[in-house]
């Protein structure tokens, strides 16, 4: 192998395991540590189709590195030099790995320690044990509870923490080198007053109607798919910057009962009040009534695939139905597209199959997308 000589001078002790050389193992030594390495060569030594196999310990070093040791194997044009560039990433991993690692100065539990009981140790919901993540809580002025994880750095309060929410938008911080956890409670608050009436609109909808997806909707979750009848629904994409406003409308269901539904959105559409809730909204412009818990049980909606037998494949549910108000059979979109795929009488057009419900052979239509409106 053409700079095997140079490749024993940078990797000593990594050695080859046959022949052909095409199988290399042993270890890599970087900042005085040494990794296990193994890595497996194709006939050809192309390193575009090469194999790096890494030990438990390096691939905790190089957690977060992965598809940058991925784009240099593919592009390196040797071993040697491939060896260069996984050495010099490793040494960057190491040395961050390093910084994490380096616990804050006596100062920083003080100070953190003093900002808590300022706030009140009731808003605490977690630290873990190194005192670097903390989960706050919070009640906007429905009762509803939120959370706020709080990842601190070591130079905090001069670096910004991190913060992640349950917000359906982005939560904003704004922070100098005096702001303190009491500050960033306090935009914690304002932020969930903003979204107040958000949260109201999706709560209304939850109680008053079958939602069908998601399953358990988080409080970042903009989206709900509503059942209207049988195998018929509404999916409705709820803007949180202006809840009121009518909102992204996509419906599910055979041609000729979503058919109406779409004339009656559009010929309505004017009537929509933003003095009125969204789901009053919906049904005067609608002209429906929607099925609520009081009146009907879930089992209504929940017809089972045609084809596979279930009413969930992972976390989709039956959103194909065939045309013919005979039949009006469900599908899960998957299970259908698979269906027709494997039938010599179907045609393709790009990501589009046409063929015969299975179940009464009538003409049936599927694209494979993310949703179909």
């Amino acid at each position: 192998m053409a700079g095997y000589d140079a490749l024993i001078n940078e990797c000593p002790l990594l050695l080859p395991q046959n022949r052909q050389k095409t199988v290399f193992d042993g270890f890599v030594m970087v900042k005085d540590k040494e990794f296990r390495v193994r890595i497996l060569l194709p006939e050809d030594r192309d390193l575009k189709h090469a194999r790096l196999q890494c030990s438990w310990q390096l691939n905790q070093v190089l957690h977060g590195y992965q598809h940058i040791v991925k784009q240099r194997l593919q592009q390196s044009t040797d071993l040697v030099s491939f060896m260069l560039e996984f050495k010099t990433v490793l040494e960057i991993a190491l040395r961050n790995k390093h910084d994490l690692q380096t616990p804050p100065p006596p100062q920083y539990y003080a100070q953190l320690i003093k900002e808590i009981g300022n706030l009140g140790w009731d808003k605490l919901a977690y630290m873990d044990t190194e005192f670097r993540t903390i989960k706050l809580k919070a009640e906007d002025s429905a009762g509803r509870e939120h959370m706020i994880t709080i990842k601190l750095k070591s130079k905090y309060p001069a670096e910004p923490p991190d913060c992640a929410t349950d917000f359906p938008v982005p939560f904003v911080l704004s922070w100098t080198h005096e702001s303190t956890l009491e500050n960033l409670h306090s935009q914690f608050l304002a932020a969930l007053d903003s979204l107040k009436e958000f949260w109201d609109v999706m709560d209304e909808i939850d109680e008053k109607t079958w939602v069908l997806e998601p399953e358990n909707p988080a409080r970042a979750s903009t989206t709900r798919r509503i059942a209207l009848s049988n195998n018929v629904s509404i999916n409705l994409e709820v803007d949180p910057r202006h809840p009121k406003m009518l909102p992204e409308c996509c419906f599910l269901g055979a041609d000729h009962v979503v058919a109406p539904l779409k004339n009656k959105l559009n010929t309505n559409m004017h009537l929509w009040s933003p003095e009125c809730t969204v789901l009053q909204n919906l049904k005067d412009i609608l002209e429906i009534d929607f099925p609520s818990r009081a009146t009907h049980e879930k089992s209504s909606f929940s017809m089972e695939c045609g084809i596979c037998y279930a009413y969930r494949l992972s976390s989709a549910i039956p959103d194909q139905v065939c045309d013919d108000p005979r039949c009006g059979q469900p599908f899960h979109q998957e299970c259908l597209y698979e269906w027709l795929r494997g039938l010599p009488s179907s045609r393709q057009s790009f990501n589009v199959i046409f063929g015969e419900c299975p179940y009464c052979s009538k003409p049936i239509t599927v694209k494979m997308t993310s949703k179909r409106c």
